[in-house]
């Protein structure tokens, strides 16, 4: 029996102890995850009336609790004791379930629509501003979503998708967002229908597999060398079809695929494109783009007297300054007559002196600095006829080595006849009625690096038009990685769909649904071309299919131009393999991550 003292104290709402144990006293701590050290209050306690003097004094410190928490959310253990779930539960907004998929759908097919309208040769350009005021004008997927201001989670996924598109392959960043959009269009429709999230991303897993294979039997393998390069222009002027130069399509893919063939190991299948360098000038019109088998810098001679053209050109290309050393310490210089002032000059001209008598002694003709250098060291070198350019940066002097074979000299001490580069001309030439000059050094040593010089009327198409070689250099190189490829203009998405919607009748089961899903999903990027080249989307995508199933032809695609033959073969709309295979199993890997979530915890906005 227990003794009258401890019972009176259950009736007041303590536990139940040994008399020796101390009373426990209840304290929250700033943890996640709170537990009370006591049983419930038992059964027999007396009742008291809510609100009145002795029942705040007769709550216990577990019932204490929850205000000195500041009202969090509790739940009870089996045992009744109280427990926090999430810190200001109140300050947070949570989905769970169907409703958290079916808004991270909405924002991931929000993206993708925002894309939609900007695929194929007839998609339309997108014009982005900058908090800082910068206008960017242009239809390429991965620039609209890295210049786009995204906040949600789900819709950064898919902006780090089309971004893994763009390091990996370079081109088709639009198609994979919207192939990712339309296949969580898809997995909706079965979510409402009560299929599971895991069996419909299971689903998508094998369509992917199926589709991803289906590519590999209708590629098409090409041979091309360095004598005949038709291939691989024909697959470049595909790539900027769709871009706004597309007038001069042939002009520019040409410039790419030279550009990468001169830089391109072909024995190895490897190519550098870090010694492909891409410049730009305002001026002149598109047309006047050209190809540079050498180095062009955007700087003149230090000095206008200096000769603005060097043949066979011997280049010290240095990163030591023209300039008297100074000590590492403080140091201060008194100088308090005339003769000291004469001393100091003629010292600092002895220096100037040795600096410039080291690069002639070792026939250089040509001098590149890293750094600048004053006006005295400037009127030395013009009248020891020793042509200068300063204040050239750290990745134009390596590219500027890597093409004329010279070394990169840190001090004067260093300098020998070997480390020249040789170059067979340098000139300076000047545009328009500017005083804008720029360096040319060509019939390099080495010609592993060259530079693309585009022109434009504005900066905004010489920037897009950078992008657009961009792509076109990539697809370039991947076709020189694999030259296998497929036809474009949707064909071969149509191609996959019709071989996904056959093989779905050999799967048994829930997947079945999510694979003919899967189909009709990879239905939406013909869809998207018929509709942004102004036809009718459902009656050429439904005769397109027809006429593949009917003639077993896989080549047939959507007619965008307008030019009169479905088969993309005769039109030469060439995509490469790998860049379409990838746009399928990425596409798959995020709808598959989307899937999964099932509950989104997030701070509430205000």
């Amino acid at each position: 029996m227990k003794n009258p003292r401890s019972f009176s104290l259950c009736r007041r709402g303590f536990p139940w102890t040994k008399p020796s144990a101390p009373r426990r006293r209840f304290k929250p701590r700033n943890t996640a995850t709170l537990r009370c050290s006591h049983p419930p209050r038992p059964a027999a306690a007396a009742a008291v009336p809510v609100g009145s003097r002795s029942f705040r004094r007769q709550q216990s410190p577990a019932r204490r609790a929850p205000a000195q928490a500041a009202a969090m959310a509790l739940a009870f253990d089996e045992f009744g004791r109280p427990f926090i779930i999430l810190r200001e539960q109140e300050k947070k907004s949570r989905l769970r379930g169907l409703d958290a998929q079916k808004s991270n759908i909405a924002s991931a097919k929000a993206v993708a629509r925002i894309l939609r309208t900007s695929l194929g040769p007839k998609g339309m350009d997108k014009m982005l501003q900058s908090p800082d005021g910068d206008v960017t004008i242009t239809n390429d997927g991965a620039t609209i979503l890295e210049q786009m201001d995204v906040d949600n989670q789900i819709a950064k996924l898919m902006v780090e998708l089309s971004r893994s598109q763009d390091y990996e392959i370079g081109d088709g960043t639009t198609g994979v967002v919207v192939m990712a959009g339309a296949l969580l269009e898809q997995a909706e429709k079965l979510l409402e229908r009560g299929i599971h999230p895991i069996r419909v991303a299971e689903g998508y897993e094998m369509a992917s597999r199926i589709a991803f294979d289906h590519l590999e039997c209708i590629s098409t393998k090409f041979e091309f060398s360095a004598d005949n390069i038709e291939p691989l222009v024909q697959t470049c002027m595909t790539t900027l079809s769709s871009k706004i130069v597309n007038r001069c399509k042939r002009a520019l893919a040409e410039i790419a695929v030279k550009a990468v063939l001169a830089v391109a190991d072909l024995e190895r299948k490897d190519v550098n494109l870090d010694l492909i360098k891409v410049e730009g000038k305002v001026g002149g019109k598109l047309e006047d783009t050209e190809l540079i088998y050498g180095i062009l810098v955007d700087k003149d001679m230090s000095h206008p007297q200096m000769p603005k053209r060097i043949e066979d050109a011997k280049i010290a290309i240095l990163t030591c300054p023209f300039e008297p050393p100074k000590p590492k310490t403080k140091h201060k210089v008194d100088i308090d007559t005339v003769e000291k002032f004469q001393t100091l000059r003629e010292q600092e001209q002895k220096y100037f002196d040795e600096m410039v008598q080291k690069c002639k002694d070792v026939g250089a003709t040509l001098v590149i600095c890293q750094w600048g250098f004053d006006d005295e060291a400037n009127h030395l070198l013009m009248h020891r006829n020793l042509p200068a350019v300063r204040w050239v940066g750290g990745v134009e002097l390596e590219l500027i080595a890597i093409a004329t074979g010279g070394r990169i000299v840190p001090r004067f001490q260093e300098l020998s006849p070997e480390k020249l580069g040789k170059a067979g001309l340098v000139r300076e030439k000047s545009f328009g009625t500017t005083k804008d000059r720029m360096l040319y050094i060509e019939k390099c040593a080495n010609s592993r690096a060259v530079t693309i010089f585009i022109r434009g009327g504005n900066k905004m198409m010489i920037e897009e038009t950078k992008r657009s070689l961009h792509d076109a250099l990539c697809v370039a190189r991947n076709l020189i990685r694999n030259n296998s490829i497929v036809y474009g203009g949707g064909s071969a998405e149509i191609a996959c769909s019709i071989a996904v919607e056959t093989a779905a009748d050999r799967h048994p089961g829930v997947e079945q649904y999510a694979i003919r899903s899967f189909a009709d999903a990879l239905d939406a990027v013909p869809l998207a071309l018929a509709e942004n080249s102004g036809l009718s989307p459902i009656d050429t995508l439904t005769a397109v299919k027809a006429q593949q199933v009917k003639d077993n032809n896989p080549h047939c695609g959507i007619d965008c131009n307008d030019v009169g033959t479905n088969d993309m073969k005769e039109q030469n709309v060439f995509e490469t393999l790998i860049g379409k295979q990838q746009q399928i199993l990425l596409a798959t890997q995020v709808v598959k991550m989307i899937l999964k979530i099932d509950d989104v915890i997030s701070p509430s906005e205000y």
